[in-house]
């Protein structure tokens, strides 16, 4: 890439260090410089227009212009640009936002606390799980279990609990106490000819293992997201839920449920609790909350878990932890205008409608050389790309087949993400039909063009 000396992107190598990024290389390639947004596109600096079939970061709901959210953020700046919760204190569109969030919860839950990622609201339930776990009485019970390939945030707790390689290594994470057990994709783990409830049987029978080795005494908390999103876009299988739950009842473990992608309609349900029967005692969100317009998260808890932590915050006096910013007044308005939006809009409908066609599209192409695997469900969707469909594998490198595909999709005006060799499709819920259709033709397109690259090559 030719870069103009003093341009934006000259500017951007100069002056920023990019998240996910090898930091070498961006001197080399630069950056995709984004300036404006409309409806399920964004145009760069140079007037191209793309379909943001990642919405973002799996986050903006409602689009990239929605007036309703701006004239929110706007009343809300000009009557109380911020206010904190701390030591009794509260405002208005906090409290507004804790009511909605706890009476529209899929399950029953008692309170919410405000963070500003879904990094930080892990982070907290992993420090409300501890809290509780001394309240108790049971010092001894600290463990969480995560999954292979889970994705639940990069602070030092979060990032823990996430399971990609690429999340750890040269951070010395790990932290102690975190134990793994095995992802729920089907196509890539299960034995020769095992059926999806086969499948989850054996997975919640190691999950039992695993308990019983380290002592279920010792074990305090399961963190899992209904859908798997970053780790590429898995979909429990058939049973996979209800045989977890069970087992995490009989040991008296709590459930997290990370709802940071799924939440808001993006499985075509308002939450992936209630597409696949999952009763948590604990639901994380963010990204759609607020449709990313303003950085905000929250946690949502019941009385199991909040009742024993209430208790303790008397016997010593407080309950230190919060953050400057977290239930921002600004932020909580606009995350409440954009939960109205996607209500009176019939967004959750139509993201099942305009989800399905994309499935249905996507799954078309499964003849084509390339495709391995089409899964998903709602408006959120990965296709696993091979150049071996029997052995399930790609090119030499992993990823690099992904980033072929996804490179032509951005030459073809759609920006992706490809997770590997899995390129995920999760566009904003307001994504037509003939959008839908425009986004299955460009895919289908790069497709071919890499089939024809890798045949010259």
């Amino acid at each position: 890439m030719t870069v103009a000396p003093n341009s934006v992107e000259a500017r951007d190598i100069a002056y920023h260090f990019h998240a996910y990024t090898n930091a070498k290389k961006h001197r080399e390639v630069g950056p995709l410089v984004i300036d404006r947004g409309e409806g399920i596109h964004v145009y760069d600096v140079a007037g191209n227009r793309y379909i943001e079939a990642m919405a973002g970061l799996w986050s903006v709901a409602v689009g990239f212009n929605e007036q309703r959210l701006m004239d929110a953020a706007t009343r809300q700046m000009q009557r109380l640009p911020f206010y904190h919760n701390f030591t009794h204190k509260s405002h208005g569109p906090l409290i507004d936002l804790a009511e909605k969030l706890v009476t529209m919860m899929p399950v029953p839950m008692s309170k919410a606390f405000f963070t500003n990622s879904g990094s930080e609201a892990n982070d907290t339930a992993m420090k409300m799980i501890w809290y509780r776990a001394n309240a108790m009485g049971e010092p001894q019970r600290k463990k969480i279990i995560s999954r292979e390939r889970a994705y639940h945030g990069v602070t030092i707790a979060s990032g823990s609990l996430t399971g990609l390689p690429a999340n750890h290594r040269s951070f010395d994470l790990p932290i102690a106490g975190i134990l793994r057990t095995g992802s729920p994709h089907h196509w890539r783990d299960a034995l020769p000819g095992e059926s999806e409830e086969a499948f989850a049987t054996r997975r919640a029978e190691e999950l039992e293992e695993l308990i019983l080795a380290e002592g279920p005494e010792t074990i305090a908390a399961f963190f899992g997201e209904p859908v798997m999103g970053a780790g590429g876009v898995v979909v429990p299988p058939a049973t996979y839920w209800e045989k977890i739950q069970a087992v995490l009842r009989k040991y008296d473990i709590l459930l997290v449920a990370d709802e940071v992608i799924c939440g808001f309609g993006r499985t075509g349900a308002m939450f992936g609790c209630e597409t696949y029967g999952i009763r948590p005692d604990i639901m994380v969100m963010s990204k759609a909350l607020s449709s990313s317009y303003l950085p905000i998260s929250a946690l949502v808890a019941n009385d199991r878990v909040l009742d024993p932590i209430v208790e303790e915050t008397d016997r010593i006096g407080t309950f230190g932890h919060g953050f400057t910013a977290g239930g921002h007044p600004v932020a909580a308005a606009v995350a409440l205008e954009s939960i109205r939006v996607i209500e009176e809009d019939g967004l959750v409908g139509r993201a099942a409608r305009s989800g399905a066609r994309l499935l249905a599209g996507l799954r078309a192409m499964s003849g084509h050389r390339l495709v391995g695997e089409v899964r998903g469900v709602g408006l959120i969707a990965a296709v696993e790309l091979v150049t071996d469909k029997e052995a399930k594998t790609g090119l030499g490198q992993p990823g690099q087949l992904g980033g072929l595909v996804a490179g032509h999709l951005q030459q073809l005006g759609v920006i992706t993400r490809n997770m590997g060799d899995s390129i995920a499709f999760c566009p904003p819920l307001v994504i037509s039909e003939n959008e839908v259709d425009e986004l299955l033709g460009a895919f289908g397109k790069a497709l071919d063009r890499t089939e024809a690259d890798l045949s010259a090559a």
